[in-house]
Parts: structure tokens; sequence; C-alpha cells
């Protein structure tokens, strides 16, 4: 029979942390002396009351590690139990709204999707801003430790290749498992830091670059306003540029960097693709946008590199409207969507590695029609890639672009506009963040759609931050038989 205690403890203790850290949001509206600081209150005593008693009432399970379908359950409710907790602050004081889009509002703000439903954002209490970005970074933190420790045992998407970093199992490598958390809780503070610091000398105010250096790192792509990030055009888009590329790279890299290996980021396979891959994406817009007589070339430069990656990495921030650029752009700015940033970062959607997997089945199948008799060996980056590796991602494609369809034909079902709905779905199930249709208000909001079209989203972005087979083979009773 399954045991569920340790899985239960785990999510008791970070529901528990999840309560102790609204105290932030809530001491910063009491010493502006805003009564906000109400809701802040009162969220982090029920959130830490449930936290404590579900860690306190499985905590004979304390030491005991976890097998492989207490892993899927752990990987899965953590985004759906601890969204619930988060949004209580939003239903208690500002923006006092009810529970669906309380809920899609942390949800989006943990999966790092970044799309919102909350209108007047430049009138907010910080505390409630703060909140929105503590959320993303949280959520930006757990998808890099998701995606280098459960997700390569669970053997999902083609993951199982990067098993070979150190994460064969759960119970085998705990030490190892905690020194590279460790290790990546250092780097991701320390980009952070730098994120923040950068933003400040050129030009944000401190509160502004706090809260845009934790949602650039997390590439979640919360603003502090309205205008997202329209409000900061110039340099700072240069900045937001490379904090957003730093952002998609893996960070397993980094570690390896720092542990005296120069060039563990250029080796990487999917690094390069990475780079390559948006400048391609950002040359061509460049130029259909400089044939259209949009502007002068530095102007288009910067814009087009800001709103091309941000795009490209999940962040979606919008400094320019990208949907005004044309027809081919946005075609464009949504393939490099599809794409993802790297796998092990804290990007979004497919990643570059599965494109980089099928890319290479696909040459490989070809070369096998002139040659059926020669047995060749499928390489990534010098490494041999094992069938199942092969097989997972061409699953994890299918599944994609089946969830893609369903999710895009039933927000149209839902109402909304054929643009909107196929918008929707591609932000909702890669984590982007835009949207774009005659429903979506002019700030970015999909605060309009129904409550039906709201929670087809959070469908979406739930299936999508976990890379949907994790979520789907728990409908198995395979699954449940053990």
């Amino acid at each position: 029979m399954l045991d569920l205690r340790p899985v239960i403890y785990l999510i008791g203790v970070l529901t528990l942390t999840v309560g102790a850290l609204m105290l932030l949001p809530m001491a910063l509206d009491l010493s502006a002396g805003n009564p906000n600081w109400r809701a802040f209150a009162e969220g982090s005593f029920l959130t830490c009351l449930v936290g404590a008693v579900l860690a306190g009432a499985t905590r004979n399970a304390l030491g005991q590690g976890l097998g492989r379908r207490q892993s899927f359950l752990m990987a899965t409710s953590l985004w759906l139990v601890l969204p619930g907790f988060a949004a209580m602050p939003f239903m208690f004081g500002a923006p006092n709204v009810g529970w669906t889009d309380a809920y899609f509002e942390a949800l989006s703000g943990m999966t790092t999707t970044g799309t919102t439903v909350f209108v007047g954002l430049d009138d907010m209490p910080r505390g409630v801003l703060l909140w929105r970005s503590m959320l993303q970074w949280l959520g930006g933190l757990g998808i890099v430790v998701v995606a280098l420790v459960f997700l390569p045992v669970l053997r999902v998407g083609g993951m199982q290749h990067f098993q070979s970093e150190g994460f064969d199992t759960l119970g085998k490598v705990m030490p190892r498992v905690y020194d590279i958390s460790l290790g990546l809780l250092q780097i991701y503070i320390s980009l952070t830091l730098f994120a923040v610091i950068a933003y400040m000398g050129f030009g944000m105010s401190g509160f502004d670059a706090l809260n845009h250096g934790m949602t650039t790192i997390a590439t979640g792509g919360f603003s502090t306003t309205d205008q997202s990030f329209s409000a900061f055009q110039g340099p700072l888009e240069y900045v937001g540029a490379l904090f957003m590329v730093l952002a998609g790279l893996p960070f397993i890299r980094y570690i390896q960097l720092l542990g005296g290996d120069p060039w563990a980021l250029w080796r990487d396979v999917q690094v390069r693709a990475f780079l390559r891959w948006i400048g391609y994406a950002v040359a061509v817009v460049i130029l259909y946008r400089m044939a259209t007589g949009e502007g002068a070339f530095l102007d288009v430069l910067r814009g087009t590199l800001f709103n091309v990656i941000t795009l490209f990495t999940g962040t979606g921030y919008g400094s320019e409207d990208v949907a005004g650029w044309g027809d081919f752009p946005l075609m464009v700015v949504m393939l490099v969507g599809f794409i993802g940033a790297c796998t092990a970062s804290t990007g979004c959607s497919i990643k570059v590695f599965r494109f980089l997997v099928l890319f290479e089945a696909i040459k490989l199948r070809m070369r096998q029609l002139g040659s059926p008799h020669q047995v060749i060996a499928l390489r990534l980056g010098g490494k041999r890639l094992e069938e199942d590796v092969v097989s997972s991602v061409i699953v994890m494609f299918t599944a994609f672009a089946l969830a893609f369809v369903l999710l895009s034909a039933a927000l149209a079902l839902s109402g909304l506009d054929t643009r909107t709905a196929l918008t929707a779905a591609w932000t909702a199930i890669c984590n982007v963040g835009p949207a774009y249709g005659p429903e979506v208000g002019p700030t970015g909001a999909v605060d309009q759609f129904s409550t039906a079209a709201k929670w087809l989203m959070i469908l979406g972005m739930y299936l999508g931050r976990l890379e949907l087979l994790a979520v789907l083979v728990l409908l198995m009773p395979r699954f449940w038989r053990g």
C-alpha cells in the first residue's frame, strides 16, 4: 500500500514555509501604514496552522525516503496545494477577488506563467506586489529542483538523459541532492541580487528593481505596473534581456562552472542552440520590421531583442505591442514560445533539449532510409541517446500537441474568439504569460475571461509546468496499484 505520510509531511513543511513567508509582505504593508497587512496576517495564520497540523500528524515519517510513486505525488501535489494557500491574501484583502481569480493569480505566479487577472497594479498595496513577485521567485527555484531531482528519476519527457549528472535515485544520492540543491539556491540568490543591482544601476527604484529582479530570474514576468516593461523602455531592456538569457541557461552548468570547469556552459549543446536560435529569431523579426518601415534601427533592435527573449524564455514581460508588429512576427514569437529555454533552467515550454533530440531522431531516420542495413548510434553533444530517451521525448511532443489542440478547442467553446483561444492555450500550456485577442484587456490582463475559461487556463498552466506526463500518469489505475 502506498504510504502517503512522507508526502504529506513534506507538503506540510512547505505549506508552513509559505505561511511564514507571508509575514514579509505583511511587514511591508504594516510599515507603510496600509491596513492590507491584516490580509497577510490572517493568511499567514491559517496557512501556518494547516502546515503545522499536516507536518505534526506525519512527523513519524521524518527521515523516510521517497519512492517512485511518492515522488510523482510530491511533484504534482505541490503546484496544486501551495497556490491554494498563497491565494488567501488576495481574497482577504487587496484586490479582494473571488476564489477563481485568487487561485489563478497564485498558480500563475508559482508556475512562473505570468498571466494576470489583476488590473490596477499601480495602485495596489506594495505588499501585494511583493507577494506576487515572491511567488514567482519561489516557483522558479522549485522548477529547477524538480527538473534536476524529480523528473530524471521519474523518467519523464527524456529527462532520464540527465541522470548521469548525479541523480540516479533519490534514495542513493540524498547527500548529493542536498549539495546540488544548496548550490542551486546560492546561484539563484546570486543571480537575483546581480539583477536587482543592475536594474537599480540603470534607473529603477529599489522596490521595482527588487520585484523585477525576482521575476526576471524566475522567468515569470509579473511586474509592479499595468504597463509591464513598457514603463522601463531604454537601456533597462538590455539589462532585462541579459538576465533573462542567464536564467534560461541550465543551472547545473553554473554549478560545474563554479566548480572549476570554465567550459561547462559552452560544451552544452543546448546552450549553443539556445543562443543561436535567439539570434535567428531576433534577426528575422528585425528584418521584417525594418522592411515594413516601423522605425529607427536601434529602437527596433532594442524592442525586438527584449520581446523575443522574454517570450523565448517564457518570462512574458512586454515592452511593446508584439501583436501590432504584424502576423509574421507574431508567428515567430509564438514559435519560440513553444520551444522555450534550456532544460534545468527556470524557463518554460517544451525546452531546447527535446527539440534537439527530435531533430537528431529525424536525421537518423532519414539516414537509415538511405542505408537500411547500417547501424547508426543516435548521439547528442557526443553523448549517446538511449532509445527510451528518444521515445520519451516523442511521447512528450505528442502529448503536448494534443493538449494544446484540446485546450484551444475548449477555450473556443467557452466563448473566446479564435485568436484569443489559440494564444490563451499557448500562453497557459507553455507558461509564457501574454495572450492576444479582443477579450484581452489593454493591460494584458485576462480578467474579462469567463470563469470556465480561467479554469481551463489553470489546467493548462498546471499541466505545462509539470511536463504533462508527470500529471497524466496519475490517471492510470496501474500507477495506484504499484
